[in-house]
Order: structure tokens, then sequence, then C-alpha cells
């Protein structure tokens, strides 16, 4: 913001934050929506609740990062170097939730065939 004038950046700060605040209630309100709190019987499956809340968080995310942090002032290559690792860093938190979903289910099988194989008298 070094080229802009103080009132340009107020203005550009201020519109920011009340799209910031604008998307907040919006997300507060479909979550209060989608449970049944504001009308009761209304209930949205979980995949379009998880997919709106992500989507949401990631324009708010992206919003505070590119205004607030200054990445939208900086050279390209700064703003790669920031979001690479980033991105690298949600793609492990995924395949590791992946992989420990596979293991509980492996974990969760063999103890269940072992149970069964178990004589009458030895089971819990």
């Amino acid at each position: 913001m070094g080229h802009l004038s103080y009132e340009a950046s107020k203005s550009i700060a201020t519109k920011t934050i009340l799209i910031l605040a604008a998307i907040t209630v919006f997300e507060v309100f479909m979550a209060l929506l989608g449970k049944g709190y504001i009308i009761n019987g209304v209930h949205f499956p979980w995949y379009i609740m998880a997919i709106l809340m992500i989507a949401m968080s990631i324009i708010k995310a992206y919003l505070i990062i590119y205004e607030f942090m200054h990445m939208k002032y900086e050279v390209p290559g700064l703003v790669k170097t920031v979001l690479l690792p980033t991105l690298l860093l949600v793609w492990a938190v995924i395949a590791f939730l992946y992989e420990g979903n596979y293991w509980n289910n492996s974990r969760i099988n063999t103890v269940n065939k072992v149970k069964t194989e178990l004589p009458a008298d030895t089971k819990n």
C-alpha cells in the first residue's frame, strides 16, 4: 500500500473489513439454518455444509492474506514461496487423515475378526 494515499488505503481496508464481516454473518446464519436452529425441520446434508464452510473460509483467508498481509503488493516469487508450502501442508493434512482412517478401519476389522474367532466362553 506504499503507492496509495492514506484515504485510498483506508477505503480499501474498510471495504475488505465489511466484506469479511458479511461473509462471517452469512457463515453463522447458514450454520444455524443448516442445523435446524432457525427453521425447525430444516437440515442440510453434512457435505453441503462442509463445502460451503470451507469455501467461505478460503475466501476469507484469501482476503486477509492478500489485503492485510500485503501479499497483493508483493512480487510473484515471494507470493509463490509463501503459498506453495501452505498448499503442501494442506495436502499433508489430508493425506495423514486419509491414512489414519485406513489404519483405524484395518484395526477395527482385525479386532472384530479376532473376536469372532474366539471361543464363546472367552469373548468379552
